[in-house]
């Protein structure tokens, strides 16, 4: 019976530190994007690579169109 004595505080504690941590958590937007990284293994980063690469020839053409 003694046990509840310190059972009791421990879930006290335990709870108000869940409490701050989810009110931390909101504050500083954790729970802003929810579905961001669910859809980022979606995309393939060769993709993501050749539309990089595809924007730098356009990028290349139109400075050497604008030398001549």
């Amino acid at each position: 019976m003694s046990i509840i004595y310190i059972l009791i505080p421990i879930a006290i504690l335990l709870t108000a530190l869940g409490i701050y941590l989810f009110f931390w958590a909101v504050k500083t937007e954790q729970f802003e994007d929810l579905e961001k990284q669910g859809m980022s293994i979606l995309f393939d980063d060769e993709q993501q690579n050749k539309v990089t690469e595809e924007k730098e020839e356009i990028e290349e053409s139109k400075k050497s169109s604008d030398n001549q």
